[in-house]
């Protein structure tokens, strides 16, 4: 930031500010401009305020206070560092600091005041002429390198850990209304109480207003953020970003509008109504060369042939198989073997099991002298030797020979 710019040229609420039971509350320190008033208390690191300042409520102070000459506190000013009051400072309760205090004349603590280290009665420098000048004596002396590095320490909110809560010179903030004649800049993850009123709006993301927000330019309202109010612009546009919920009405010459955003109210424009879409479909397929798109068909063709091979190798297994359960069917058969009648004869004492097949037989087939001992005295002609058997007929009557 330059030295020549104003610091206090726009309403800056950093992320993660909140208003708690009627306090400011952030991590950051809080610049308040001349001429302005804060109705409600303040919490924060480093507290400055300008020249006639009033305070609603109470100061906590992390670090040091400053309050410039005829600055009003409505309660109790508590500081964890040192203190610097200048003339004719009212306070309406105790004074409290932990550090050393300076203080001016003719200052009003209603309540006393009580200082753990040095108590210095005089006129402290108003914060801005005190900057002015230590930068003035810096560049005198030559140092300018010191001088250039002040002035980016106290002016360049970027580079310290947690930004400062900023309220420009003749505003005026309270739980009804924020009203200031600059630019306004909302953090994210906030949640304020009260309308805003300024030259332009800028409200990050995930943060609630419980208001409406007012401006003579453009207007924008981040994601998943929720305004319990209207969204006007007199002269600009008005930008609704996804998951953003407006309970109330939406005014302007032309607006912005996503598709996942909500609007409970009525849209009014002069101009034209924006509705922006997000990327519709997926993301197209990354182009291939010739090259690549054969070795791809190579591939298929390889995996085709593997699967066929595969398929043959398959059917052959399943033909063999098959072939062996049929020889194995095959030599499960029984071999009925031949029986000579003349070498049944011919088997002493007549004994069934020279009869029987040769010994190649299959076990488990029986003789047909086996056969019929089991059906003899069932079967007349069945059992006993051939010569003994009984036929019916004479045995001395001879048969006649048939030519």
């Amino acid at each position: 930031m330059s030295i020549r710019s104003d610091p206090l040229d726009e309403l800056a609420i950093p992320d993660g500010t909140t208003v708690e039971e009627h306090d400011l509350v952030t991590d950051g320190d809080v610049i308040v401009g001349g001429q302005s008033t804060v109705e409600f208390g303040v919490r924060g690191n480093n507290v400055i305020a300008g020249e006639r300042v009033e305070f609603g409520g109470h100061i906590e102070a992390a670090g040091d206070c400053r309050l410039d000459m005829w600055s009003d506190v409505a309660e109790d000013v508590l500081v964890a560092e040192d203190a610097y009051i200048g003339e004719r400072v009212h306070v309406g309760g105790e004074l409290k600091v932990a550090g050393d205090l300076d203080i001016g004349d003719e200052v009003d603590i209603e309540d006393g005041f009580e200082a753990n280290g040095w108590i210095v009665i005089r006129n402290p420098m108003p914060t801005i002429v005190f900057l002015v000048v230590y930068l003035s004596q810096l560049l005198r002396i030559g140092e300018e390198e010191a001088a250039e590095q002040l002035a980016t320490q106290l002016m360049d909110a970027q580079e310290r850990e947690h930004q400062p809560v900023v309220v420009p010179r003749g505003a005026r903030v309270n739980d009804d209304a924020w009203c200031v004649s600059t630019p306004a800049h909302v953090g994210d993850d906030c949640r304020l109480h009260g309308n805003l009123r300024a030259e332009s709006l800028d409200v990050g993301s995930e943060t609630t207003v419980f208001g409406s927000l007012r401006a003579k330019a453009d207007v924008s309202v981040g994601a998943e953020t929720e305004i319990k109010g209207d969204v006007t612009t007199r002269a600009g546009d008005v930008y609704v970003d996804r998951g953003a919920h407006v309970w109330g009405d939406v005014s302007a010459e032309d607006v912005h509008l996503h598709e996942h955003a909500v609007v409970e109210g009525t849209i009014r424009v002069s101009g034209e109504l924006t509705q922006i879409r997000d990327a519709l479909g997926p993301e197209p397929a990354p182009e291939t060369n010739d090259a690549e798109a054969s070795n791809d068909e190579a591939e298929a063709d390889e995996i085709e042939d593997d699967e066929a091979e595969a398929d043959e190798t398959e059917d052959e297994a399943v033909d063999a198989e098959t072939d062996e359960i049929e020889d194995e069917s095959a030599d499960a058969e029984p071999e009925h073997a031949e029986v000579d009648v003349d070498d049944a004869d011919d088997a002493e004492g007549g004994d069934s099991e020279s009869a029987t097949a040769s010994a190649d037989s299959p076990a488990g087939v029986e003789s047909r002298e086996a056969v019929e001992e089991s059906l003899e005295g069932v079967i007349p002609m069945a059992g006993g030797p051939a010569d003994e058997r009984e036929n019916g007929h004479d045995e001395s009557a001879t048969v006649p020979d048939v030519e």
